[in-house]
């Protein structure tokens, strides 16, 4: 089987890992990938897939219609699976039509768009991948019919997101905290979705009674500025770190006390996947695909996005209470092995291209 993947995010956000791990799952089954990417991606360095490292312009980058409907005439691929937005979804399906070759979309995010628009560029792709029970409802509403539709949630890697005992030292080091801090910390794009700005006000409010508490916020985005602005108007420059984008998050992850997700609008959420992985409780919003990956009070909590006094009382609740956090944690590692392994996702998205080309066959 060969299959030509399309990716064309700029960053290693969540989806483009995911990516990742797919093709080298499929890498290992025997299947041959091909990869067409953003100019800069990391995801241009998998051995495991022949890579086509393109320069894109985005949703109106129209030439890339013309670049993939030559590059699959010519490859001859089985099946076009098209992973990102950024023009990919709109174009990629046509093009794979053009030269006759079936073609998946795995849609990974709740959005506003409206519902005509998203029927438009689906239209044709074989099947169209949900990744949260959340996101299938959101294309079940604008009208894709359940027999185009299939459920496969993404993944994490717990070998690489695994707990570590010294952790929490290279994060002491790394941002100089103090020995005893107790640290929250966040991980996303700075986007007002993902709801980090409230995470400010309750550091305000969290260490009025727990001084020691100190907040990491790992990731890039459009919110940095206004994030900053909060951080020195709110005078928590002492307690509250914009790390950028961190490499070598998964050697840093275990060494937090609580993982925050505060997001108002959320697909699945992988980074929370990334924390349970490596052994740290977790605090998130009860949105869109994030209740398919915590049960509240069993492996993680849940709050309502927002609902600031709820957010405190929790989050305070766990950072008084380490045997808790530990029982939150250990649980929370359990259900990522046994559910969201990169061997459970290859094999369900093998499945899904063998039914997509037994119906082509037909």
């Amino acid at each position: 089987m060969k299959i030509l993947h399309v990716e064309t995010g700029r960053h290693f956000y969540g989806g483009a890992r995911q990516a990742g791990y797919l093709i080298n799952g499929l890498a290992d089954r025997g299947v041959d990938n091909l990869l067409v990417c953003a100019e800069g991606q990391p995801l241009a360095a998998l051995r495991s897939a022949s890579v086509f490292e393109w320069r894109l312009g985005g949703d109106l980058d129209f030439s890339l219609y013309r670049r993939l409907a030559k590059l699959v005439r010519a490859a001859r691929p089985d099946l076009v699976h098209v992973h990102s937005r950024r023009g990919a979804d709109s174009f990629g399906g046509r093009a794979a039509r053009s030269a006759g070759v079936p073609a998946v979309l795995t849609r990974r995010v709740q959005s506003a768009e409206p519902g005509c628009w998203f029927r438009w560029k689906s239209a044709p792709y074989a099947s169209i991948v949900a990744i949260s029970a959340a996101v299938r409802d959101e294309l079940t509403a604008w009208g894709i019919a359940n027999d185009r539709l299939a459920l496969i949630p993404s993944a994490v890697d717990s070998a690489l997101y695994r707990p570590a005992a010294d952790a929490r030292g290279r994060l002491i080091a790394r941002y100089a905290l103090p020995a005893d801090a107790l640290i929250g910390g966040a991980a996303a794009q700075l986007t007002a979705r993902k709801g980090l700005d409230m995470l400010l006000p309750l550091t305000v409010r969290l260490i009025a009674t727990e001084p020691k508490f100190r907040l990491l916020l790992f990731g890039q985005g459009p919110a940095k500025r206004k994030l900053e602005r909060a951080i020195g108007r709110l005078g928590l420059g002492s307690h509250v770190t914009l790390c950028g984008f961190e490499p070598d998050l998964p050697a840093l992850v275990p060494g937090l006390d609580l993982f925050l997700h505060p997001a108002r609008r959320e697909g699945l959420g992988v980074a929370i996947l990334e924390a349970m992985s490596a052994g740290v409780p977790v605090v998130a919003s009860a949105v869109g695909g994030i209740v398919d990956l915590i049960e509240d009070g069993v492996d993680g909590r849940l709050v309502e996005p927002d609902a600031f006094d709820d957010w405190y009382d929790v989050a305070r609740d766990l950072l008084a209470n380490a045997n808790r956090r530990a029982a939150l944690a250990r649980t929370a590692r359990t259900k990522v092995e046994s559910r969201f392994t990169i061997e459970r996702m290859t094999d369900a998205y093998l499945t899904l291209y063998r039914a997509v080309l037994d119906r082509a066959a037909r």
